[in-house]
């Protein structure tokens, strides 16, 4: 009698959902993931990652190195397209594209200079201060120069003007992270943080001050074109919101970027959180 064979381990897809309409995606990218650096394999084959360096990548933190890929296949890859990799313990990977950022890297060709700085940028741009899953509309233009595609309904839908994102994770530049709008006040509090938010408050991310001061604007007013930092000029990323996700001390509800106190500032909102009680 023939036995049966044995069930097969379905391949593991990412857990960090992410929608491809459009410019429009979901941050949550943890900090360390921008620390985990390696990233200069040899491009996202078709036919997966199997060289013996991204293996040796990966195989350093599997669930780190698992999350960045997420996040780093949706920034180069194009949607309907997929990236898989099978690891040295049998686990295969499928993660899905969506930006198409870099499409000769994720054809399988080594990143140019530009490339590697759209992924950088990318990625810091997805980055969560909180570890939470917000949307966010993302513009600007692909390595051969092609705007993200997006519509108006988009831009009114996200009208709140966030951030610039530029650097190099590749060569060890670092990432960097301009405001696109007035810095948020004591009273004011943003679920992202990094780019409205106070200086250091996302390191490794650098706060670089004003976008308007560093990057110029493409002729539509809508994104960036290039940033420069330290006599490097950068492909960057701009970054759109919802409205609603900016906080105010006195809207009555007590956000989790707020604290209980005698004030009111973020730290020590009484309108919305009351008084600390010992």
């Amino acid at each position: 009698m023939d036995e049966a064979p044995e069930p097969q381990e379905e391949p593991t897809h990412q857990q960090w959902e992410l929608e491809t309409t459009n410019g429009k995606t979901l941050n949550g990218l943890a900090f360390n993931g921008l620390a985990f650096n390696g990233l200069a394999f040899n491009g996202l084959a078709f036919n997966g990652l199997s060289s013996p360096e991204f293996s040796s990548w990966f195989g350093q933190n599997d669930m780190l190195a698992a999350m960045v890929m997420h996040y780093v296949v949706a920034c180069a890859v194009h949607g309907g397209e997929t990236r898989t990799y099978t690891d040295s313990k049998g686990r295969t990977y499928v993660w899905e594209g969506s930006l198409g950022l870099t499409p000769n890297w994720a054809s399988g060709q080594p990143a140019t200079v530009t490339e590697q700085q759209l992924i950088s940028a990318c990625l810091a741009a997805h980055v969560n201060k909180f570890g939470r899953s917000v949307a966010i509309s993302v513009q600007g233009r692909n390595a051969l120069g092609e705007p993200i595609a997006t519509s108006s309904a988009e831009l009114r839908e996200f009208s709140q003007r966030e951030g610039c994102f530029f650097g190099n994770l590749f060569t060890n530049e670092g990432v960097f992270a301009g405001n696109d709008d007035t810095p948020l006040g004591s009273n004011k509090s943003s679920v992202r943080a990094c780019a409205l938010g106070k200086p250091g408050a996302c390191a490794p991310i650098v706060q670089a001050g004003s976008c308007a001061a560093s990057c110029t604007r493409d002729p539509t007013n809508t994104y960036y074109t290039q940033c420069t930092r330290n006599g490097i000029t950068y492909a960057p990323i701009t970054t759109r919101i919802h409205s609603q996700d900016i906080y105010t001390c006195g809207d009555l509800k007590c956000q989790f970027t707020e604290s209980c106190g005698i004030g009111l500032i973020t730290t020590h909102c009484t309108l919305d959180c009351g008084i600390c009680l010992l």
